[in-house]
This record gives structure tokens, C-alpha cells and sequence, in this order.
């Protein structure tokens, strides 16, 4: 049956703005990216954001991930390093601390991450628009000119010499006709999880009861003792509780239970709700996920609650806004990066960011995950930023060029935050030299992002 269309009157549409360099979307990537771009003297900035809140994923009690490589050594530096120091000198931020199981862990405070942002931008001078939908672009051939927005206000266009897409599911690259893939070889991305904190936990009687019982409490290939420590980690186990609880009639959706430390005593953040097979493009799946995933969170409380020591009188302080989305569109760019590329430590000429977080798989069927590292760290190139058969256009964050295994490496937001700084650093100087994304001599963009700190391998 063909889908009912009606027709809409060609109208004029105001234009709101005129700008430099545009960001779409001001999560992690989307705030380097404003930031980066902005310090490129006599850039005209403006950063777009839908939600009310600056910071996206760092708002909603995950962890910061990936700063530290396998050596111990930090491999995000630059803006995001910054960042985090900031937060860290208000006690807003614990320190990286090294992972056997996901490299490092930096926990953040999502309020004053939303507070940071807000400094940062008024800091740089960006202009700064909220509560606005990119709906389409502006196109001239195949260069985008600009974007369409959708707000209470009606509808108005931004132009931009050059546009950041860091919607997280690459909204702006799809709209100008740019190849994407999605999910995986099926067509299925990784699931996404909605967040919740827990106060009044007994840290120390759960950390001693694991620490002394690995008999009952079997964890992740951490040994451990390693939990003893009252220092920031992330528990990844109890197959054996989940089990017994299963078998008592609790409905858990994961095969493992996953929480993290929070910036206070008692606080622990739950990563363990899963939706498979939702897309989050599509607003009615995203609707049920939300739905499900409260449903969820319900049951894996009364869980905790139950067989999780020092979890008895625990209580529920604070539910994420929204769901932390792992996996939607990716562009097709002018390189994809494989998983292959992050197994073998790979180099590139192109090199704007360095990685070294495993290759992190919520699988996109079935409850479990799996977990693949690399020796040391990989570069991630500038051409994976740089999507096909569109100018004007550069892409970061989880919307990258790379397989959906790859992705489930860089995905996570140290990555994320490097990405969008080398993005937004080229979209300014490529207006700089009224060049395009594109045809950007990549020298001088690597010689711009070491001044600014970031870290490379030839180091």
C-alpha cells in the first residue's frame, strides 16, 4: 500500500543567520568542534542543538572513555583534555584511571559538564541556538550552503561556508545525499541503553563482599581485588546473580550486570537496559525504546536490590533524559576504517586523532557483549571525517566513516571529543583558505591540532 502524501505550498523562508563554520548537534564532538573552529581567528562560529542541554552523552552518567592507551600513556589531549581539567580542578571530574577491561575511566559530573559547556561557548564567542531541528539542507550542486530549521519560531534558514555534522546520526550528511551505511551487515546497529543512578549503595560492603568472595561474585576478566579500592571502575559481571535471579522470575534483558562508580560516595550509575533492533532515526522505535527501557530499568532495580551486595537500600536519585545512542547512520567517507585497522595499530599520513579503546560490541542480537583490543592505539584518519560526493561537509563523533566494528571502538567519547576538534579546526581553515573540507592541505591542519596540544604517535 503506497503512503499517503498531501501537498505543501512553496513558501519563502527566512534566513536567520550567516556564518563561517555551523555545527549541528553539541554533544561531545559537537562542543570540540565549535570550540576548535572558534579559535581559528576571525571565524564566525554557531553551534545548533535540539535538546535544552549542552553536552549530549556526557550528561547522561556515563563515563568518559578511551583518554589513556594501552600503555598507561593519555592519547586525548588537546580541547577534550582541557575539558576535563577544568572539571577536574572544580572537583567535577575524578582522575583517568587505568582499566584492564576498558582501558580507562574518567567519571564526569553530568550538572557541571552542562554548566562547563555553557562557559566554554559564551568563552569562545559562538553564537549559540537551542531548541532547533535541522530538518534539511541547502544545497548548490553538490556543496551544501546551509541548513533548514524547524522551531517554534516556523521554519528559517542558517547559511554556513562550511557545516560540522555532529548530529550522532549523521542527519546532515544523509539530507545532502552523502552514501551512508547502517548497523551492521544486516542492517541491525548495537541497541541502545537509558541510564540511571542509584544513591545509598554500601560502596564498601560491595566492594568487599567482591573482592572477598570471587567464589560468588564472578566478574569480567578483572581480577577481583582490583574493586577493592575506593577509586573510580566499572563492575561487569554477576553472569551467576543474573542467573539465579532469572531463575527466581526476574525478566533481566543483559547477560551481565554493569555499573559504574558515580562523583559521590554512595552514587553508582546502571548501564544494563537494551532495546535491540531499535533505530533511532525513526521517532516512533525511539518512542518504544524509551518506553521499554523504563520498564526495564524497573525490574533491574528490584534485581540489584536483591542479589547485589550493599544494593539493599539503595534508591533510585536520578534517570538520564534520554537514551545513550551507541549506533544509527555512518557516512561512507573517504576512507572507512576496519576493525582490522584498529587490530593492527595502524598509522596514517592523515592522522588526526589517536584511539586505543577496545572494540566494544553490545551485541545488536541477543543481551551479551564482546570485547576485542588492539596492542597499543590506532590513528584514526582525517579522511574518515570527510564524507563522499558532498563538499562543504565534514562529519564527527559516532556518525564517522569507519565498520560497524570499528565504530564500536570509536564510538565512545574520548574518541568522539578528538574527532570533533580535528573537525572543527579543519571546517575554519578551510574557510580560512576558501577551500573545501576536501581539498584542506592535511599538514597544516595536523600542525594547527599540535599547537592545540593534541597528541600524536611521532611523540
Amino acid at each position: 500500500m503506497a503512503t499517503k502524501t498531501i501537498s505543501v505550498p512553496a513558501c519563502e523562508i527566512p534566513v536567520c543567520a550567516e556564518v563561517d563554520v555551523l555545527v549541528v548537534g553539541a554533544g561531545p564532538a559537537g562542543l570540540m568542534a565549535a570550540q576548535a573552529a572558534a579559535r581559528v581567528k576571525g571565524t564566525k562560529v554557531m553551534l545548533i542543538e535540539s535538546r535544552g542541554i549542552l553536552g549530549g552523552n556526557m550528561t547522561i552518567g556515563l563515563p568518559l572513555l578511551g583518554f589513556l592507551g594501552r600503555k598507561g600513556n593519555v592519547v586525548i589531549k588537546g580541547l577534550p583534555g582541557e575539558f576535563v581539567k577544568r572539571l577536574q580542578d572544580k572537583g567535577l571530574a575524578t582522575h583517568h584511571r587505568a582499566c584492564p577491561l576498558h582501558v580507562s575511566l574518567t567519571m564526569i559530573d553530568p550538572e557541571g559538564t552542562k554548566r562547563l559547556a555553557f562557559q566554554i561557548v559564551k568563552e569562545e564567542n559562538i553564537d549559540l541556538l537551542m531548541y532547533v531541528f535541522a530538518s534539511d539542507v541547502i544545497m548548490e550542486g553538490n556543496k551544501i550552503k546551509g541548513i533548514i530549521i524547524d522551531s517554534k519560531r516556523g521554519r528559517e534558514a542558517i547559511l554556513a561556508k562550511t557545516v560540522v555534522d555532529c548530529t550522532g546520526d549523521g542527519d546532515i550528511a544523509y539530507r545532502a545525499g552523502a552514501p551512508m551505511n547502517y548497523g551492521n551487515e544486516k542492517g541491525i546497529p548495537q541497541p541502545p541503553t537509558l541510564m540511571f543512578s542509584m544513591r545509598g549503595v554500601d560502596s564498601r560492603k560491595l566492594r568487599d563482599a567482591v573482592a572477598d568472595h570471587p567464589d560468588i561474585y564472578d566478574i569480567d576478566f578483572i581480577p577481583n581485588e582490583f574493586f577493592r579500592a575506593d577509586d573510580n571502575c566499572t563492575f561487569v559481571g554477576f553472569r551467576n546473580q543474573i542467573k539465579q535471579a532469572r531463575e527466581a522470575g526476574y525478566k533481566i534483558p543483559v547477560e551481565r550486570t554493569i555499573f559504574m562508580t558515580g562523583m559521590a560516595p554512595d552514587e553508582w550509575w546502571v548501564n544494563m537496559s537494551r532495546v535491540n533492533g531499535v533505530d533511532a532515526t525513526d521517532p516512533a522505535q525511539y518512542t518504544h525504546g524509551e518506553e521499554v527501557c523504563s520498564d526495564q530499568n524497573a525490574e533491574i532495580v528490584r534485581y540489584l536490590k536483591a542479589y547485589i551486595p550493599g544494593f539493599e537500600n539503595a534508591y533510585v536519585d536520578r534517570v538520564a533524559p534520554f537514551m545513550g545512542i551507541r549506533e544509527t547512520r555512518r557516512i561512507v567517507g573517504e576512507y572507512v576504517l576496519t576493525e582490522q585497522d584498529i587490530f593492527d595499530c595502524a598509522k596514517f599520513d592523515d592522522v588526526v586523532a589517536v584511539a586505543s579503546y577496545p572494540v566494544d560490541l553490545h551485541h545488536p542480537v541477543g543481551g551479551d557483549c564482546s570485547l576485542y583490543w588492539c596492542p597499543d592505539c590506532y590513528d584514526i584518519p582525517y579522511r574518515c571525517l570527510v564524507p563522499q560526493k558532498v563538499d562543504g561537509l565534514l562529519v564527527a563523533g559516532r556518525n564517522v566513516s569507519m565498520t560497524h566494528l570499528a565504530l564500536a571502538s570509536a564510538r565512545v567519547m574520548g574518541p568522539a571529543m578528538a574527532m570533533g576538534e580535528a573537525a572543527g579546526k579543519a571546517a575554519a581553515l578551510a574557510v580560512k583558505h576558501d577551500t573545501t573540507p576536501r581539498n584542506l592541505d592535511v599538514k597544516e591542519l595536523q600542525k594547527a591540532l599540535k599547537e592545540e596540544g593534541v597528541y600524536f604517535r611521532e611523540e
